[in-house]
């Protein structure tokens, strides 16, 4: 017989806290966000009913599909942008989402500043870094970061945070290590880094967010 949803999430926090304290951290201060992608709003039900208030989706067209009642349910919920955005679903990503972990290029940005401007939205937004400098996944290159950042800020986006996903075939710790000091270089609070893999390791690193979906909901279902 297969855990339940309450009993991951119970074993994942207590691994976050078990890495936090091996760190000399707060358990505290790190953030769990259950992405959800894929998942039905039934599995999200129970995640929710076992505490679990932070979420990520990939998709702004299946979060807005599948939260609004879980919202209406749980008011407290908080809901995270953790896959790439198009800049013609700026609108419906400002309008839906909490948080936007996933701004990564110029047009990125000027599309959610007219937004959030103009329906008085705000949501907090990271920078997503592509550390690997892979070509095919998004991000922008660490080359690139201070010339983003600098719009973002001329923009008044609301940045509070660098994001990651490290190369599938390399240990995450360096990759880990070089957006915490990108961070710090660039005086931003919060570190979104680990997934289901690797997520002990950035907590030692000083994540502050974790991004976690199969070691909670299992596999995701085939599309």
């Amino acid at each position: 017989m297969s855990e339940s949803i309450s009993q991951s999430l119970a074993k994942v926090k207590e691994r976050i806290a078990k890495a936090a304290r091996a760190a000399g951290r707060d358990p505290a201060d790190i953030t769990l966000v259950a992405v959800s992608k894929t998942h039905s709003p039934e599995r999200i039900a129970e995640a929710l009913a076992a505490g679990q208030r932070c979420f990520g989706e990939n998709r702004v067209q299946e979060a807005m599909a599948k939260f609004p009642q879980l919202r209406a349910d749980h008011p407290d919920l908080e809901l995270h942008l953790v896959g790439p955005l198009q800049s013609n679903k700026a609108a419906d990503a400002v309008a839906t989402f909490d948080v936007i972990q996933s701004v990564d290029r110029p047009k990125i940005v000027r599309a959610l500043a007219k937004e959030m401007e103009r329906q008085g939205r705000r949501p907090r937004c990271f920078i997503q870094v592509n550390t690997g400098e892979e070509p095919q996944k998004a991000g922008v290159a660490p080359g690139e970061l201070s010339s983003l950042l600098e719009l973002c800020r001329e923009a008044e986006l609301p940045l509070v945070g660098l994001m990651c996903i490290p190369p599938v075939e390399e240990p995450p710790a360096p990759h880990f290590a070089l957006l915490r000091q990108l961070a710090e270089q660039h005086d931003l609070p919060l570190l979104s880094m680990g997934m289901s893999g690797d997520y002990e390791t950035a907590v030692e690193l000083g994540a502050t967010h974790v991004r976690i979906g199969t070691a909670i909901f299992g596999e995701r279902p085939k599309a």
